[in-house]
């Protein structure tokens, strides 16, 4: 879709990647990560396919479509984990590459009520535990 930039995470995955996420898939305008840091069970990134630093960057159609799937996932988290609630994020103060954070939250749960910390480094899971949920939440795709 766009050239690759080797010193972006989303964009040559690999080790980068690595260090906080797992790619699930790819979508049509995006790469779905499962975020490693699990405070929010099924906390998820849909990351732009095309290295962009911001929405307003892409297309009209690129735009329409990135939205979609962010939607499509959304709808997947709210089927596969039955949060109260999902927060949206779409920073980018140092990450420049267009990637919107899928938050789910929980009423009983972590952070309830407030905004969601970035990588508050609580919770990790075992890469059985990893796979288990990418599993599910293919399933829901």
């Amino acid at each position: 879709m766009s050239e690759i930039h080797n010193d972006c995470s989303y964009c040559a995955e690999g080790e980068l990647l690595s260090a906080f996420g797992i790619k699930i898939c790819e979508l049509p305008m995006s790469k779905l990560i499962l975020f490693k840091e699990q405070s929010h069970p099924g906390r998820v990134i849909v990351a732009c396919k095309k290295h962009v630093d911001d929405i307003t960057e892409l297309t009209a159609e690129e735009r329409a479509q990135y939205i979609e799937d962010i939607n499509k996932v959304a709808v997947c988290i709210h089927k596969t984990f039955n949060p109260d609630k999902i927060n949206f994020g779409a920073y980018g103060d140092t990450m420049h590459h267009l990637h919107v954070h899928v938050v789910p939250k929980y009423k009983d749960g972590f952070e309830w009520g407030g905004v969601f910390a970035m990588n508050p480094h609580e919770k990790e899971l075992t890469e059985a535990e990893y796979a288990e949920m990418i599993e599910k939440i293919k399933n829901n795709l």
